[in-house]
């Protein structure tokens, strides 16, 4: 069977083309599609064979509840014509890096001791600007074990300034 990002990169690929202008807002869209097509129990559902295609797109439009744009609806009934909704989640995933590097943007994830407010983060993220030389689209993952500062992931780039990164440091140093 075919790796499932390579069954998603056409998919995705195509999806940016007929993005137009406004990708950011199909991109919003086409994640809400992946996280409704994550679910076990709808795969389950499109995979019956008494299940028209139709009453497929159906249910995930009752459980979005928000109309789709017209490039949503169609990769929706394109996905579910040629049984691929299993790989949604990995067109939105692909979508996303394609909208990022076309807008020169990154994500970046904050693993922090402790929840960061609004002003706080807009002031990490400043500074991580700086630093990784490139827009930052943050969000925060609270991770106890840190114990006090941040570790910050962006692509395959890592800083980490965390206590405990610290004292792992110190204990490499005195066991060396």
């Amino acid at each position: 069977m075919a790796e499932i990002a390579t069954i998603a990169r056409p998919y995705a690929e195509a999806l940016f083309k007929a993005a137009g202008t406004d990708p950011v807002a199909l991109s919003q869209q086409v994640q809400a599609l992946a996280d409704v097509a994550a679910q076990p129990q709808l795969l389950q559902f499109a995979d019956d064979p008494k299940v028209e295609p139709a009453q497929v797109v159906q249910v995930i439009g009752s459980v979005i509840g928000a109309p789709l744009s017209p490039a949503a609806s169609n990769l929706l009934d394109l996905v579910i014509q040629n049984g691929r909704l299993a790989a949604l989640p990995e067109i939105a995933a692909q979508f996303h890096a394609l909208v990022n590097a076309s807008s020169g943007v990154s994500d970046a994830t904050v693993y922090s001791a402790f929840p960061i407010d609004a002003p706080a983060l807009a002031d990490v993220v400043t500074v991580l600007e700086r630093r990784f030389q490139r827009k930052l689209n943050a969000h925060v993952v609270v991770d106890p074990e840190l114990i006090g500062g941040i570790r910050v992931v962006v692509g395959d780039e890592v800083l980490d300034t965390s206590v405990k990164a610290r004292l792992e440091q110190m204990r490499v140093a005195l066991t060396a």
